[in-house]
């Protein structure tokens, strides 16, 4: 085995390190980190209920908390000083003391002093007891107010009771359904994925240039130059080369990084689409790459500029907000586009909400061989 054939394995397994493994072990290191915040778990809560066997109202208020569906709710019955002390205690999470005459209190509009109390051991599902007995309360007064009104308006006894039940049991007037989030939207999980896919895509189609650049130090571009070929085709073979490791390192950290968050972005036909289109866009830059840089190292800074510049405007370590001139300038990044449409697909959208990123993307790829032929050649495709 030649020296130059060492070089080149070395440099094989270093992008398959660089493209593959680097990037999954910072989405797992993301996963630990960042991973499981999405959803919050309410833990079953113990309320010590102190109130007269005989008042409604307290009554209503025992089967309501019990009744959420949200959150399990244990209620053990016992007088309001040792509620107080098994709160102290911690043997209950939360005390409801119901006073003599309560229920008669809020029937007749004039209140009623209801008591809470909590301990060390409270939390945000206590807060879910309390929200929902205050909102049976709520309810109360206002049958209480309808019924007062209607008494003013010279309403019979039976109307009154009408109304003042339709007004306690009319419930909000806006209702809350479960939503998905809105197209050309991802998750915190499903846009850190998007991301870093993209920013790592810019260095593994990049490391075609810097192939290149060896290849010239080690004297074997000469020989291919000397070949009855054109001098573009070197390049276009290397760029080639990275297109196709940049498809292939895309897919699979798309693919490890769903599985890690527990995400998924749509149809695969429609995420092979995004992916191709990026990696297009992406592979462009190669071409002023190499007619930019002289050395590895020259090469090696630029490609770092384009793929920091590129990664942060697209949000691959955080979310980017902007308006106005600036809004529009990061729109037409094309990691930024490729995350977008990776949002309308995760989101249900089709082949025709796809035609603006993919556009971005494409005419990005378009603008750059442009801006590349026009460049002076100062690199190795000379």
């Amino acid at each position: 085995m030649t020296t130059s054939d060492l070089r080149q394995r070395i440099r094989d397994k270093s992008v398959i390190i660089f493209s593959l493994i680097v990037p999954l072990a910072l989405m797992f290191v993301f996963n630990l980190v960042f991973g499981g915040t999405d959803e919050i778990e309410l833990e079953p809560v113990t309320v010590a209920v102190s109130a007269p066997a005989d008042d409604e109202v307290a009554g209503t208020l025992v089967e309501a908390i019990t009744g959420t569906g949200v959150i399990d709710v244990t209620v053990e019955q016992m007088s309001a000083g040792t509620a107080r002390t098994a709160v102290a205690d911690g043997e209950v999470n939360l005390a409801m003391i119901v006073p003599d005459g309560f229920g008669q209190d809020v029937l007749s509009g004039t209140g009623g002093a209801l008591e809470f109390v909590e301990g060390d051991t409270s939390g945000l599902e206590t807060g879910v007891v309390i929200v929902v007995s205050q909102s049976v309360l709520d309810a109360y007064a206002a049958g209480t107010v309808a019924a007062t009104a209607g008494g003013g308006l010279g309403l019979n006894p039976e109307e009154l009771g009408r109304v003042a039940q339709e007004a306690a049991t009319a419930g909000p007037t806006i209702d809350t359904v479960a939503g998905q989030t809105s197209d050309e939207q991802l998750g915190p999980g499903a846009s850190l994925v998007a991301g870093q896919a993209g920013l790592f895509l810019t260095f593994t189609v990049g490391f075609g240039v810097l192939g290149l650049i060896a290849e010239r130090q080690e004297g074997t571009l000469a020989r291919l130059q000397s070949m009855p070929m054109r001098p573009g085709l070197i390049v276009l073979a290397k760029a080639l080369t990275g297109f196709i490791l940049g498809v292939v390192a895309t897919s699979v950290l798309l693919t490890l990084g769903g599985l890690f968050f527990d995400v998924s972005f749509g149809p695969l036909a429609l995420v092979g689409l995004l992916i191709l289109s990026v990696v297009t866009a992406i592979t462009s830059l190669t071409f002023i790459v190499v007619r930019l840089a002289r050395t590895a190292e020259q090469a090696g800074i630029i490609q770092s500029i384009l793929a920091m510049v590129l990664g942060i405007s697209g949000g691959a370590f955080f979310p980017v907000s902007a308006s106005g001139a600036l809004a529009r300038v990061l729109d037409l990044n094309p990691i930024a586009a490729f995350t977008r449409g990776l949002g309308i697909t995760s989101g249900g959208g089709g082949l025709a909400d796809l035609a603006a990123p993919i556009a971005i993307m494409l005419g990005f790829a378009v603008v750059m061989l442009v801006v590349a032929r026009l460049i002076p050649d100062r690199g190795v495709s000379r």
